[in-house]
């Protein structure tokens, strides 16, 4: 079996997973992973720029995250 032949084999079962969730439990996996790519992003800007306080990582989160930028007044 080729890698392709594995890949296609692994999205196969995967769809079969997913199509046996429940709407709740799709809505959970989703705001899990989520979540999981918000962690990732934070530790992520944490690592390159540890000078930033908590506010204003979350200003950078929120910009690499939805391209937005809060207006602080």
């Amino acid at each position: 079996m080729g890698m392709r032949d594995a890949a296609a084999r692994a999205a196969e079962l995967q769809d079969s997973i997913h199509r046996r969730l429940t709407p709740a439990e799709r809505l959970r996996m989703a705001m899990e992973m989520s979540e999981l790519a918000r962690s990732l992003t934070r530790a992520g800007l944490r690592n390159r720029k540890p000078e930033l306080t908590e506010a204003e990582l979350d200003d950078e989160l929120l910009v690499q995250l939805y391209g937005i930028r809060r207006v602080r007044s």
